[in-house]
């Protein structure tokens, strides 16, 4: 990668992580509606804090404006964390997953999880768009999976939301290849900086148990990954990016990730590393 790329990748990364822990202390001192409101409760049953997510938000997308990343990054970032903030602040847990949402609308019940469904594509095809746009030979077919890619990538990362330190151990493992890889796009390496570095910042209280990405960050942290991924590959990356993304997300609705996580030598010890103990 060149030098100037990866000035553009180190500034976003350091930006994202400045600007999500000032987020994240405004927050904490002063909470819209009250703390009460942020609080959930842990897997272990303990309070846990959902202040992580819109300041993981405020601090990517401002690392990747500063970076030069553009509209694209604006657009997932803001975007996927707002739906993901509907569900978080007014959601509730009667339907669960792709295929509980999705059976509940069948019904006619448009649950919180729905509307986000359909927010997250909306925003990832607004993605993709903006960012294929500029390009040659890109054409509708390409932009279209290509929000599907940022679409699922948003949900995907949620999925990994369930564990301290979990899903921000996925953003920071996907981020580095698409920051380190020589083809990188501006567009693709500054925004894998920004979530890296907002990532970052939040790891320590996520992985203490003392706040969470939930919805809102997850699901921006996501779109970013996505929007990453979508701005360095063609139509051919693309494909095989779904493909994954799709896998993981029928996968989910079959098998538990923590169990697996946790019956498999290395990743069991990746997944439990810097958590203490309880």
């Amino acid at each position: 990668m060149s030098r100037g790329r990866w000035g553009g990748s180190l500034g976003a990364f350091s930006i994202g992580a400045l600007c999500s822990t000032a987020a994240a202390a405004i927050l904490k001192d002063r909470p819209p509606g009250g703390v009460e409101r942020w609080t959930r409760t842990s897997h272990i049953g303990r309070p846990v804090t959902v202040f992580e997510g819109p300041a993981y938000v405020v601090g990517a997308v401002a690392g990747a404006l500063a970076g030069g990343a553009g509209a694209p990054a604006a657009v997932a970032g803001l975007g996927a964390g707002a739906f993901g903030a509907l569900d978080d602040l007014v959601g509730d847990s009667s339907s669960k997953g792709l295929r509980g949402h999705l059976a509940a609308a069948c019904r006619g019940d448009v649950t919180t999880g729905t509307i986000k469904i359909v927010g997250l594509g909306v925003t990832g095809l607004l993605t993709a768009w903006i960012v294929d746009r500029s390009r040659e030979r890109t054409g509708p077919m390409a932009t279209l999976v290509g929000g599907a890619v940022i679409a699922g990538s948003a949900n995907v990362v949620n999925l990994f939301d369930l564990r301290p330190g979990r899903a921000l151990k996925v953003v920071l493992l996907l981020s580095a290849p698409i920051v380190a890889g020589g083809r990188g796009t501006h567009l693709s390496t500054v925004t894998a900086g920004a979530a890296a570095g907002a990532a970052m910042s939040a790891l320590p209280n996520d992985l203490a148990g003392r706040s969470m990405l939930g919805d809102t960050g997850a699901n921006s942290a996501g779109a970013l990954l996505g929007t990453a991924l979508v701005g360095r590959t063609g139509p051919r990356g693309r494909l095989l990016a779904l493909a994954v993304v799709t896998a993981l997300t029928l996968a989910s609705e079959k098998v538990s990730f923590t169990k697996v996580i946790e019956s498999t030598p290395g990743l069991r010890e990746l997944d439990a590393l810097g958590r203490p103990p309880r």
